[in-house]
């Protein structure tokens, strides 16, 4: 190759070699989860782990478990080969506008009630992660009561989450798609 190219301008194989295999690759190949709240609307929830299958996912996420019985959501996910890799804990009243519950004074005690059913449900579902969502700050909230109560909640679910192997995932959402979400930049996380 000519002096000026660098490394990364180099061909993959020159003339006469057999290409690299897909094997021999050392960066791989992205792997997505589907996620069951947003894909296939089209079908009742149950029915979308076979959707998913059936289009070649080999994982599924989606926002909430609980209003299925954890042993049906275990039985879908076994019978289409499925490995479910994130959901999140309870956000406290969805219905009503709740987006979470761990940054929100005086809901300690039930912020504590959903991490330890999330992690019931992860296990059932051998599923790795559970996505805390931070919630929405009240308004005329203390702003360092609103943090502290957020970092003590945090800190709680993943001490009770690591003896399982299950990981706390943080999420930043922006304030544009959920305005007043505590958690909305990298840098917070």
């Amino acid at each position: 190759p000519s002096p000026r190219l660098n490394n990364c301008a180099k061909p993959l194989a020159r003339s006469g070699e057999a290409m690299p295999s897909p094997s021999d690759r050392k960066t791989p190949m992205p792997r997505f989860a589907a996620n069951l709240s947003m894909l296939y609307n089209d079908v009742d929830f149950l029915d979308r782990f076979a959707a998913a299958a059936r289009d070649g996912f080999k994982a599924v996420e989606y926002l909430f478990p609980y209003a299925y019985p954890v042993q049906e959501l275990a039985a879908r996910l076994k019978a289409n080969g499925l490995q479910q890799v994130l959901f999140n804990a309870p956000p406290g009243n969805w219905d009503a506008g709740e987006r979470g519950l761990a940054c929100l004074p005086g809901r300690e005690a039930e912020f504590r009630q959903g991490i330890a059913k999330a992690i019931e449900y992860a296990q059932a579902l051998q599923c790795p992660r559970i996505h805390v969502m931070a919630g929405l700050v009240p308004q005329g909230a203390d702003a360092a009561t609103v943090r502290a109560t957020y970092i003590a909640n945090v800190r709680y679910a993943a001490e009770q989450a690591a003896p399982h192997g299950i990981q706390i995932l943080l999420e930043p959402i922006n304030g544009r798609d959920m305005p007043g979400f505590f958690l909305s930049r990298q840098d917070q996380a």
